[in-house]
């Protein structure tokens, strides 16, 4: 049996080099400055509860699939090493992984991230408001199948490196779908549940149901089930 440990992750500023200043912006206007900045610390926790759930795993002959690795290797491994000198909490779980024997898989089409990388690049960069609107629109009229391309790419990698006997753990987007086009062989553990990572998200955004928001929020904190 194959066995896949699923992580819904949630970016940290740490993740997004240059584009971070302005999705925090971006952020801040559409929640309020007061809950995003509750959303960062609740962010913060989330990666407390992941982490300490890892440091208790087993990772002699883990593999690693991760959201937006396009490389393993030595150049695999300086991308994760880098990523955990800049405080992203996803890498350095990573780098701790490796350290008691774990292994790096590439896991991303390097084509489809950097059209990805374009894409957002031009959206967050542009100053004239014009621009920025239409680079808005061009992207987001690529971005479903760009997703969803990426998903398909990253599943068939997670089916021909993972074998029978085997055990691996994918960080992946919440937005992203990978579950839905993977084999039925493999056993999959979600860390945290997909569905409720992507629910909190839609009640910060939306203002509504702040009680809801704050159960969400309180289960993205708690301790990970063993």
């Amino acid at each position: 049996m194959r066995k896949l440990l699923y992580v819904p992750i949630i970016h940290m500023g740490s993740d997004l080099g240059s584009a971070a200043s302005a999705l925090d912006l971006r952020g801040a206007s559409l929640c309020g400055e007061d809950r995003w900045v509750k959303h960062k610390e609740i962010v913060a926790k989330f990666w407390d509860s992941l982490a300490d759930y890892f440091a208790a795993v087993d990772a002699s002959d883990l593999k690693i699939y991760q959201d937006g690795l396009p490389a393993d290797g030595e150049l695999g491994k300086k991308i994760v090493e880098e990523g955990a000198k800049r405080g992203s909490k996803n890498y350095q779980i990573i780098l701790e992984l490796m350290g008691r024997g774990a292994k790096i898989i590439k896991t991303e089409n390097p084509s489809l991230l950097q059209e990805e990388y374009e894409h957002i690049t031009e959206v967050t960069r542009s100053e004239l408001d014009a621009r920025k609107a239409g680079a808005n629109v061009h992207y987001q009229a690529r971005r479903n199948q760009l997703t969803k391309e990426r998903d398909k790419f990253i599943a068939k990698t997670v089916d021909e490196t993972l074998k029978e006997g085997e055990t691996g753990v994918l960080f992946m987007g919440s937005y992203h779908n990978i579950l839905a086009h993977l084999p039925k062989d493999i056993l999959i553990k979600q860390v945290k549940e997909r569905e409720k990572v992507n629910a909190y998200f839609k009640e910060l955004i939306s203002k509504g149901n702040a009680k809801r928001l704050e159960e969400l929020a309180k289960y993205l904190a708690a301790p990970c089930e063993s």
